[in-house]
């Protein structure tokens, strides 16, 4: 039996469905049209996933990932996380020759099923970012900020690099930043202030460099993400220029 399928079909709450819904345009034409839920909140899905993560086989976790309920696959993908993050607990790691390569391959694999910002968010960082982490090769962030097949590959890219940016090392974010500047969609101009953002936190300077430089061609939206935690006279002077 697949406990953690169970689990989380068994707290369903049709009640919240509607909300959920709305919350995560999925109406016609929306970005997440067509998205079917259960109506389980995120803190749900993590006591769930707590629970069960241990003893979830790869067979079970490519059941809940081609689920077509968004919450269990949100499940599928937090369970990655703690076994990528606990590798020596997993039940299944003695079949797996690398935990957390299976980890890595495993999410790569199935970004065709990653198919909303909350589902990018919650896995990209500690996943991708943390495993790119001690590698100088970076290039997988850039190629699926620049080349990704979906709107979704190329907001992995880009919200992967938090983890390097929590270590300090900030030049990732300003590269792929570059890269998705003139981007068409309003959530990668979110997901790129937010992570502007976060790296002025660690060097307010060196995002004042970035910006002076492309004010004049910055997304509104992703210029005020920027600069949120900027003094209010400082904020008024950027979103003047």
């Amino acid at each position: 039996m697949n406990a953690l399928l169970q689990t989380m079909l068994s707290h369903a709450d049709p009640a919240q469905v509607p909300g959920l819904a709305r919350f995560f345009k999925t109406g016609p034409g929306q970005y997440g049209e067509g998205d079917v839920f259960l109506g389980i909140k995120v803190p749900v899905t993590r006591e769930v996933v707590k629970a069960c993560w241990r003893n979830v086989t790869p067979d079970q976790l490519e059941e809940c990932i081609a689920s077509e309920y968004h919450e269990v696959r949100l499940a599928a993908l937090l369970t990655l996380v703690e076994i990528f993050s606990h590798p020596a607990k997993w039940s299944d790691a003695g079949n797996c020759t690398s935990v957390q390569q299976f980890c890595i391959d495993f999410y790569l694999s199935h970004t065709d099923r990653i198919n909303n910002w909350d589902l990018v968010d919650l896995s990209c960082y500690p996943l991708l970012g943390q495993w790119l982490l001690p590698q100088e090769d970076r290039s997988l962030l850039h190629h699926l900020a620049r080349d990704g097949r979906t709107l979704w590959e190329q907001r992995i890219g880009i919200v992967s690099t938090m983890t390097f940016v929590r270590h300090g090392q900030l030049n990732d974010t300003f590269a792929i930043s570059d890269m998705l500047l003139h981007h068409p969609h309003d959530l990668i101009h979110k997901a790129v202030g937010w992570l502007l953002r976060e790296a002025g936190k660690r060097d307010r300077e060196a995002l004042k460099a970035f910006l002076t430089l492309r004010i004049p061609t910055m997304p509104r939206t992703m210029l005020r993400y920027a600069i949120e935690k900027f003094p209010p006279e400082e904020r008024a002077k950027y979103l003047k220029m």
